[in-house]
């Protein structure tokens, strides 16, 4: 899977797009099959997926940390699946928020773990093999919709509503990792995040699909005496636009931008460049939560860097408060159903 995208991704298909056409034609048949005849193990506990139409960010690891709060809510023991994308380990690994690093085992994991038991693997049924055998009643599995080697209970796709699916080509067209009939097809509902109009078309088609929409919004939480500090805002993520947004939106001017790739790793040259920037020009640093756990548990400029930054946290809030409980209570309707009928 690309895990960088190109900006004209997000732009009106232009050459390049169309010049790729013949490339993300393959990749759609090979991606479209693969989505069809996948052959899926069970597992003896519900599953939901939290995935997304496109390669990049659109709030997949808010959204499975809201669902994953609002199981415990209800007495369940949820556990995260993650593939753990950016770290070095390739064993099924329970991750330890305290004593694992995000080169180990990827950035995402860490804020998993903060909140539920997790496990990464890069075979999804091993992985959840070892999260049936660590007790949890629920697996919410970050990612993997299109390649999914387990039976999915529920799947919500989740879209960012001021980008949408892009230009809609797919892989290495454009952003779309499958084709879009073949993904309607499996999803169980959609989540709407934000309130732009880029996901407009698409939540249209999936209503007249009869699939359920939901919609959020992702909220920074409150930071005291942060509105009219100006800032340097750097971060590594899909979407770092979404993250200056986010900034803004808390009463921050943003002096200076600095945009890396997602889960990128900071070298020392960075992070010193950061810093003496920051010093200059009198800014205050702000970063992601998923940046600072790639910084946290080092020493040196990292650790130097983390104790100057501000670390902006936020949680997805569902427009309906029902919306994670029905999500929950549909996927173990589901799961029942499946296991009655192997009966």
């Amino acid at each position: 899977m690309v895990s960088e995208a190109p900006p004209f991704w997000w732009e009106k298909s232009g050459w390049q797009a169309w010049a790729l056409a013949p490339f993300s034609f393959v990749y759609g048949k090979v991606a479209g099959r693969t989505m069809k005849r996948a052959k899926r193990a069970s597992v003896p506990v519900p599953v939901i997926c939290i995935g997304n139409f496109t390669v990049g960010g659109a709030g997949k690891t808010p959204t499975a940390i809201a669902i994953a709060r609002a199981a415990l809510a209800k007495g369940l023991k949820p556990g995260f699946l993650s593939r753990g994308y950016g770290g070095t380990l390739d064993v099924t690994t329970l991750v330890d928020a305290h004593h694992h690093r995000s080169a180990a085992v990827g950035d995402e994991p860490l804020l998993l773990a903060r909140e539920a038991t997790a496990v990464i693997s890069r075979k999804r049924v091993e992985g959840a093999k070892r999260l049936v055998a660590e007790g949890v009643d629920l697996i919410i599995m970050d990612d993997g919709f299109q390649s999914a080697r387990l039976t999915l209970d529920y799947a919500l796709v989740v879209i960012d509503t001021q980008r949408g699916i892009g230009n809609g080509h797919l892989v290495p067209g454009g952003p779309v990792r499958a084709p879009l009939d073949e993904q309607m097809r499996q999803l169980s509902a959609i989540l709407k995040v934000g309130d732009g109009q880029a996901a407009d078309a698409i939540v249209r088609t999936a209503a007249r699909a009869g699939k359920p929409v939901f919609v959020s919004s992702i909220r920074p939480r409150p930071q005291p005496n942060f509105a009219g500090k100006r800032v340097l805002a750097y971060a590594g993520i899909a979407d770092p636009d979404k993250f200056y947004r986010t900034v803004e939106a808390l009463g921050a001017e943003i002096g200076v931008k600095r945009a890396f790739s997602d889960h990128h790793h900071f070298s020392d040259e960075e992070m010193r460049d950061l810093l003496d920037m920051a010093s200059k020009r009198n800014l205050l640093l702000v970063t992601t939560a998923k940046d600072a756990v790639r910084l946290n548990g080092h020493h040196g400029a990292a650790a130097e860097l983390l104790s100057s930054t501000l670390v902006i946290e936020i949680d997805m809030v569902f427009d309906d408060p029902n919306a994670a409980h029905v999500m929950i209570d549909t996927a173990i309707a589901n799961y029942r159903r499946r296991r009655l009928h192997k009966i």
